[in-house]
């Protein structure tokens, strides 16, 4: 609520990081609705999700520790809207491009999130944004220190600095 008073325009997304019951989810729902929430992350654990196929959520969800591979796939379908794909879950960037394929030929939104790493983490991550429909790099935030050639973040844009890819140009993505 915070958040919305100072920056009404901007998107809006929770992490829940596996931590609701289902009677928070339903209590929090209308709140989350109220201020523009417009994305809420695995609000309960895996296996603890199966619940989801019976809610129609006016909120769209995005399932990150409950898709580990294809073989959730099926059923993350029927819970969820999006999927986060991390690199360091799922194999790496090879593996999370054709996961993303799978993830949009099931109907799902595709997103990519990070942990907590530095610059030369997010720049394999960065390529798979361009593919995305929400990205979610920030883990070199996190980092007391971050290595010198970094992302930066201006603007809502995370740029990848030349030193990063080897070239002199630069490459711009949306957070």
């Amino acid at each position: 609520a915070a958040i919305r008073a100072v920056r009404p325009e901007l998107p809006l997304a929770v992490d829940a990081n596996q931590g609701w019951s289902r009677a928070h989810f339903d209590a929090m729902i209308p709140v989350l609705q109220q201020l523009g929430v417009g994305m809420l992350e695995q609000p309960f654990a895996i296996g603890a999700d199966a619940c989801l196929e019976h809610i129609d959520c006016p909120i769209p969800l995005a399932a990150d520790e409950s898709f580990q591979d294809l073989g959730d796939l099926p059923a993350v379908a029927r819970r969820y809207d999006i999927v986060n794909l991390k690199l360091d879950k799922c194999g790496g960037l090879t593996r999370a491009l054709d996961l993303a394929a799978h993830v949009r030929d099931a109907g799902l939104s595709v997103m990519v999130g990070c942990m907590a790493g530095t610059s030369l983490a997010i720049a394999p991550a960065f390529l798979l944004g361009q593919l995305c429909d929400h990205v979610d790099l920030d883990g070199p935030i996190f980092l007391a220190r971050d290595r010198e050639a970094g992302v930066a973040y201006t603007d809502g844009l995370l740029h990848c600095k030349p030193q990063i890819w080897g070239h002199a140009g630069t490459l711009a993505s949306p957070l």
